[in-house]
């Protein structure tokens, strides 16, 4: 199998690199680059230079208005993005609901949705996970009844990443418990801003709040908001759950981070000499790199693949495994090479303007948060080891 870019390929990784470094704010780039938060501004001004150039949703079919590239293209992207430090795009739109919609949805939602998703017009999250239903999403107890031309929604939502940015919600509700448990769930888009939606914040290791609580209570959903037939949404979520985790081995990001912690261990200790001249830790940083280098080939395995097959199979699950426990041990190696100053740990010192005298090095606070983020990258998108029951069953067939 031919891994190697195609001279067309090659030119094309060219324009991305040089477009990036010409449009991405550098404020911006500095705020990703150590760490720090991006508040919602910073996320939608990324994205609309992107939607401006055409780039904001690279795998959508251009009669839709994507970029329609094939998995290749959109692996060099994202790879020349992460390596000159811009935000991701945040998925719950473009990278999860928008494919939903415009393969299910009908001609109203598409027209309806599709061009304000590209437009970063609207926010969106993902209702799945519920108390008691993460892993095991059939056994979710959200309900929806419907009276007349419409749903009455009522049930509980977890772990939903960046609900208090969100305009709109798309949801699985149980529609029927008649037949098996997945048989008898829908897929509704639920407007964020009406009446019986709160939104309630959950406060993580890391000082941050960006997964929620969603409580839905009595809200009216109305049947044109729901995507393709009732009873089916389990399948619509199979399709999603395999884009959202196709995204998650997150290359680019770990070959960024392992420069970060490259220049960490190339500056002078306070005790003389640089931790990148012991051999132990060089040899730590060595195995994660080829670690690293294997999940890539893996990757680009898999993307040659997509282009035959016409979408993402079961083997992203092991793209989601590697890659998040590599995302892990290089933030452990982070933590590792600052040693004792990664200990205080102040969520101020990560917001913008935040002018007090650190605690060793400059780059030392936003590590410990970020390592302390990163424990959720083996568990979102799926469990790890549901992933590996996955593998099991539908790649070794055991």
């Amino acid at each position: 199998m031919q891994l190697d870019f195609t001279a067309s390929e090659r030119a094309f990784q060219a324009e991305v690199r040089r477009w990036i470094a010409a449009s991405l704010p550098r404020d911006i780039a500095e705020k990703v680059k150590h760490g720090r938060p991006l508040p919602r501004a910073d996320y939608l001004r990324w994205q609309k230079l992107l939607h401006g150039r055409g780039w904001m949703a690279p795998t959508w079919p251009l009669e839709h208005g994507g970029a329609g590239w094939d998995p290749v293209k959109v692996y060099i992207f994202e790879e020349e993005a992460a390596r000159a430090h811009a935000p991701r795009v945040m998925p719950f739109g473009v990278k999860m609901v928008g494919p939903v919609i415009y393969t299910f949805g009908s001609p109203a939602q598409k027209q309806r949705f599709l061009p304000r998703i590209l437009a970063s017009e609207d926010w969106w999250c993902q209702g799945y996970s519920e108390p008691g239903a993460g892993s095991d999403l059939a056994r979710l107890q959200t309900r929806a009844v419907r009276v007349g031309d419409h749903y009455v929604v009522n049930g509980t939502k977890t772990w939903t990443s960046f609900a208090h940015f969100a305009d709109w919600l798309f949801c699985l509700a149980r529609t029927s418990s008649e037949a098996k448990p997945q048989e008898g769930i829908s897929f509704l888009l639920i407007d964020m801003k009406q009446p019986g939606v709160e939104v309630r914040p959950i406060v993580t290791i890391d000082g941050g709040a960006d997964v929620n609580m969603v409580f839905l209570t009595d809200v009216q959903v109305p049947v044109e908001q729901r995507v393709g037939e009732e009873n089916k949404g389990w399948t619509y979520a199979k399709f999603l759950l395999g884009h959202e985790r196709s995204g998650i081995a997150g290359v680019g990001r770990s070959k960024a981070q392992i420069e970060r912690l490259r220049g960490i261990c190339g500056n002078e200790a306070a005790g003389g000499g640089r931790l990148i001249e012991d051999a132990d830790f060089a040899r730590a940083i060595a195995e994660v790199e080829i670690e690293l280098a294997a999940l890539e080939y893996t990757e680009l395995r898999c993307l040659l693949r997509d282009v035959t097959r016409g979408g993402p199979g079961e083997d992203v699950s092991m793209l989601k495994i590697r890659g998040s426990e590599i995302q892990q041990r290089i933030t452990e190696l982070l933590m590792q090479a600052v040693a004792y100053y990664a200990n205080p740990f102040s969520r101020e010192a990560l917001e913008h303007g935040w002018n007090e005298a650190p605690i060793g090095p400059a780059y030392a606070p936003p590590l410990a948060p970020t390592y302390f983020n990163w424990r959720k990258a083996s568990i979102y998108g799926g469990t790890n080891e549901i992933q590996k029951n996955i593998m099991a069953k539908m790649v070794l067939g055991l």
